[in-house]
């Protein structure tokens, strides 16, 4: 895992080097990042050095109209919000349930996130939110647990964007005890065994 400086964004890393079950995930293939509405002209260059063939901005539509993305004509950007304006409210909610409604009644909008970056045209695949920590977190966490990556470095690296380990140990766990692994989950939110398996061998191959 390596900290990128992308000007002025605040949350980016290239999670290569991170151990799985077959192996180290590559670089230059998953970055995880916060929005990036605010790149600078030195941050735009460092994003077309990075080979991007797909931004996935897990945000609403709200969002991407207030905070545009520098990207969004670009056809390359790929919106799979995971919140929308009219689900109910769960803000009042500590994270832990947050996160436990979102996989759990939102399952096919995860889903949809990780076939966008299965399906993605070779090349890096940048994963987004608002904050790049609790929607991107949850689908970086689950595409670790997928790949094998032991579950104290998944929270490792969900707390390097300013959060508690604690909270997505919780929600792997809840995930586990529900569908016993993440592979399950996906396969029965709308995900195929191709597009786990092409994700694998994007990230680890």
């Amino acid at each position: 895992m390596r900290i990128l400086s992308w000007p002025d964004c605040r949350n980016v890393r290239d999670l290569g080097g991170l151990p799985t079950s077959s192996g180290e995930l590559q670089a230059g293939r998953l970055i995880r990042s916060d929005n990036l509405d605010q790149l600078s002209p030195a941050g735009h260059a460092a994003v077309e050095a990075a080979g991007i063939s797909r931004f996935v901005d897990l945000r609403s539509a709200w969002e991407c109209g207030k905070w545009p993305s520098p990207y969004t004509a670009d056809p390359r950007w790929h919106n799979v919000a995971l919140w929308e304006l009219d689900d109910d409210d769960v803000s009042e909610l500590g994270i832990f349930d947050q996160y436990r409604i979102l996989v759990d009644d939102f399952g096919g909008r995860v889903a949809s996130a990780v076939v966008a970056i299965a399906d993605a045209p070779p090349g890096c695949v940048v994963v987004n939110c608002h904050a790049g920590m609790d929607r991107t977190g949850v689908v970086i966490a689950l595409i670790l647990d997928l790949l094998g990556v032991p579950t104290e470095t998944v929270a490792a690296d969900y707390e390097a964007s300013g959060a508690s380990a604690d909270t997505m140990l919780r929600l792997l766990t809840h995930l586990h005890d529900k569908h016993e692994t993440t592979s399950n989950y996906l396969l029965n939110s709308g995900a195929t065994t191709r597009h786990l398996d092409a994700l694998v061998a994007r990230l680890t191959g």
